[in-house]
């Protein structure tokens, strides 16, 4: 806890910090990776170059200053940051180098403005929200390895089988090697892979885009031509490869309650929203799904959304939008997602869902609001780094 003196001289440089928090967030990843490259490999490269990782780091520091004394949004934005630490396998040890490196930025880009006072306000505040998320994660890590199927740490599967789903998007179905069962996780939920690629360690998450079984786990990913882990999938994984998989993490998970649900998703974005659609059509909700693509050869998993509108044919409504169609495509609308179109399908008092790119997904969420949808009903997940829908692009 910090001392009456701490507390007021975070107050006081609050304002200094926050104007300067990108900055610092920027210096802050190529200072850690130069003393700790070990650390390296946690990180997306692409994100660091995009700028979307400095802005997450950024976006977080601020906010905890913001809601310490504010305990359920705190538990809220805490609970994103655990999701995808847990996705990366992220331990205590790791802390302690974050909040060096944390404080050594912060006093290179503020300079003299950094006292002794001040250097000692701000790290007894990262000590505190490190033994937040320290706690958090070790609850998790325990809970999910006491349940049957669970694990700590990673765990070794087995690809059983590999499909297309579209000309850009494979689906890689994943059994454990020690035959054992598979935990259970959250529809829209998705799962951390530890793997090695030409000699160096790298990290991903991707959704889990079939409902729990018990058996297996799917993940159906979206070739990138620039993608390293991608490319390493679709061209050099086979049947019968292994893996290392981290537990399952992530938020976009169904609100309890019987509301209609409106799914909206863009291209890869649309595999969190299989299972969470099918867990909604068995609780006897209303589903309405909207996916956005470029045309009928990359749009992925027609056929299983037919056997759904077969299976719950007065609760599931399927509306396909491309951008650019082929002569032989039939989409429901050609064009943009935009306020007008999901006006005509947006169902009374539903709970909204929105996955895709981050343009697409600020779009989406400033529709709703001009539709009037409170935040409280529009619900959303970042492929990357966490970022602000409000953020311009």
């Amino acid at each position: 806890m910090l001392t009456t003196a701490q507390e007021s001289v975070i107050a006081a440089t609050t304002p200094v910090v926050a104007e300067h928090i990108e900055a610092i967030a920027k210096r802050f990843y190529p200072l850690m990776f130069a003393r700790y490259p070990e650390v390296k490999t946690l990180f997306n490269a692409a994100h660091q170059q995009s700028g979307g990782q400095p802005r997450a780091l950024a976006g977080a520091v601020v906010a905890y200053v913001q809601l310490r004394h504010e305990p359920a949004r705190l538990d809220e934005v805490l609970g994103i940051i655990v999701d995808k630490h847990v996705s990366l396998g992220i331990r205590p040890e790791h802390y302690p180098i974050v909040g060096e490196c944390l404080m050594a930025a912060i006093g290179e880009v503020l300079g003299e403005a950094v006292t002794e006072d001040v250097a000692d306000a701000w790290g007894a505040l990262y000590e505190e929200l490190a033994g937040l998320l320290i706690e958090k994660e070790a609850r998790r890590y325990h809970d999910f390895a006491a349940q049957p199927g669970g694990w700590d740490g990673t765990r070794e599967f087995r690809i059983v089988a590999k499909h297309p789903e579209s000309t850009v998007i494979t689906s890689f179905e994943l059994a454990p090697v020690d035959g054992g069962p598979v935990a259970e996780h959250r529809p829209g939920q998705y799962i951390g892979f530890k793997l090695t690629i030409d000699g160096e360690t790298v990290h991903r998450h991707y959704s889990l885009s079939a409902s729990p079984n018990g058996e297996i786990y799917r993940v159906s990913i979206k070739r990138e031509d620039g993608g390293k882990v991608s490319r390493h999938f679709h061209d050099r994984l086979a049947v019968g490869d292994t893996l290392e998989l981290l537990p399952p993490a992530g938020h976009l998970t169904l609100a309890a309650g019987d509301s209609p649900v409106m799914l909206i998703s863009a291209g890869v974005g649309q595999t969190p929203m299989l299972p969470l659609a099918r867990q909604a059509l068995e609780e006897g909700r209303r589903v309405v799904y909207l996916h956005a693509a470029r045309d009928g050869e990359v749009r992925a998993f027609a056929d299983e959304l037919d056997e759904l509108r077969k299976a719950f044919p007065a609760l599931l409504q399927v509306i396909t939008v491309y951008s650019q169609p082929r002569p032989e495509d039939s989409p429901d609308h050609v064009g943009r997602v935009d306020a007008a179109l999901l006006a005509d399908y947006a169902p009374r008092d539903a709970q909204y869902y929105t996955v895709g790119p981050a343009d697409f997904m600020r779009c989406v969420d400033a529709a709703l609001e001009t539709l009037g949808v409170a935040a409280s009903r529009r619900h959303h997940e970042f492929f990357g780094p966490a970022e602000s829908l409000a953020r311009v692009a």
